[in-house]
């Protein structure tokens, strides 16, 4: 990699990094499919599926990327030398690419609230907040929204991000927590907000299914960003002085952090407001606007939401072309934004059926349910999963451990445990919840 393209600070690499990572996954994700799998049940597996896997497993990307320092389909065979291992890269590449596809359908959805709100919207009526419902069955609306949030991501890679995202997260990030807290403090004093709160944070487990489980450890992979290589990627630039577990730490207890609040946000508000919490994607959508329009000055504050909810969206999504971008023009400047508008165009071709999944072809359902369900399903339970079980295979058992541990900034009792976390432990347990998944036992 270019050094002059990496990292200029240990915090620069963390903010960022947990900014790719909490996106959509932790504000947009979690509260509905939390909803939808028990609750209390799913946000303790959740916990426990990123700490005892999630952590390990970043601290494990973060060591191959700080260790191989280029680009993610070259950079297994760099430290194997064993140039059949690249297929590690072009597979977590692959599921980027389809992430971005159908991730770039939430991030339209954003920017057509944020111009609506900002532009249209005087006030937060009961008429507008149904505007989401009539959005998603407009297609021009909803594609118009999508384009505009890929060509804003391509034009941002276009001229570069590493000190655009580095310099922008060290900002937004602690915003976004400020104001996720003053959000929180709202939903919770709302009549009736309890039932959501207990219902979020206290575990029925007769909620506990084979189902959820698989998705809460999914969401641990989502949350995170593992097994698509791009937290490879993040570390490929991140400096030699680094303390790759000092980061992974921080990113995870940021994941955990807003997630929680994401929760809270969210589960208080929807009870208070008689709305199904398993409302599905659009969950976001539909209560925040009722939220915010019980707070004084409530259209201001939700326009500054939806403008840090944008935000780390774009970090996530920048994030995902740059990974599929860094591997094609290989530091060649002059190629970076020819590249950068062919592949954004491709992704908004590929995204096209999932964002009409929820309005002209709503009716197309098989598997997981629609094309956007299939799509998200496909990335975050097959595809990240077996990304982050080839990705643990290698460490342990291609790389040796003394050429692992040389990534470690300074000595930590446990490394050894981690070393034989994810050389033993950690693919049986991945393999044994993915199986019966698939199996449906």
């Amino acid at each position: 990699m270019n050094e002059k393209q990496g990292f200029k600070s240990s915090i620069g690499f963390i903010l960022a990094s947990a900014g790719s990572a909490i996106g959509l996954g932790a504000i947009w994700k979690f509260p509905y499919i939390a909803g939808q799998y028990g609750g209390g049940a799913f946000l303790l597996e959740f916990i426990l599926f990123t700490i005892l896997i999630g952590l390990p497993l970043l601290i494990t990307e973060f060591a191959i990327g700080h260790l191989g320092k280029t680009y993610s389909t070259t950079i297994f065979s760099k430290l194997s030398h064993q140039k059949f291992t690249n297929f590690i890269g072009f597979w977590g590449n692959f599921a980027a690419f389809i992430l971005y596809a159908f991730y770039s359908v939430i991030g339209g959805w954003i920017v057509i609230f944020f111009g609506y709100y900002l532009l249209i919207a005087t006030k937060i009526t009961e008429q507008n907040m149904n505007f989401f419902d009539m959005m998603i069955q407009n297609p021009l609306l909803s594609l118009t929204g999508q384009f505009l949030f890929i060509m804003i991501t391509g034009l941002i890679v276009s001229f570069g991000v590493e000190k655009g995202i580095e310099r922008a997260s060290k900002i937004m990030m602690p915003l976004l927590f400020i104001l996720f807290i003053i959000i929180v403090v709202r939903a919770l004093t709302l009549d009736g907000a309890m039932e959501g709160v207990k219902y979020f944070l206290i575990p029925r487990f007769e909620d506990l299914s084979f189902k959820g489980t698989l998705y809460a450890m999914g969401q641990s992979f989502f949350a995170l960003s593992l097994g698509t290589t791009g937290m490879i990627t993040y570390a490929a630039y991140s400096q030699k002085d680094t303390d790759i577990v000092s980061s992974s730490s921080w990113i995870v207890f940021m994941n955990l952090a807003i997630s929680i609040l994401a929760g809270l946000a969210i589960f208080p508000a929807a009870s208070a407001f008689n709305i199904e919490a398993t409302a599905g994607p659009g969950l976001l959508f539909i209560v925040l606007p009722k939220l915010f329009n019980a707070m004084a000055f409530g259209l201001v504050f939700y326009i500054m939401f939806l403008l840090l909810f944008l935000f780390a969206a774009l970090t996530s999504s920048i994030s995902l072309l740059e990974l599929n971008l860094s591997n094609v023009i290989k530091n060649d400047a002059s190629k970076r934004k020819t590249y950068a508008w062919l592949i954004s165009i491709i992704v908004f071709i590929v995204g096209i059926p999932a964002n009409l999944s929820f309005g002209l072809l709503s009716h197309v359902k098989f598997s997981a349910g629609t094309i956007f369900d299939n799509m998200d399903f496909f990335v975050t339970n097959i595809f990240m999963p077996i990304g982050v079980l080839i990705t643990t295979l290698f460490a342990g058992y291609i790389m040796h451990k003394q050429q692992l541990l040389h990534a470690f900034r300074k000595k930590y009792g446990f490394t050894h445990i981690w070393y034989y976390l994810i050389k033993f432990i950690l693919p049986i347990v991945i393999i044994i919840v993915f199986i019966t998944q698939l199996y449906d036992v």
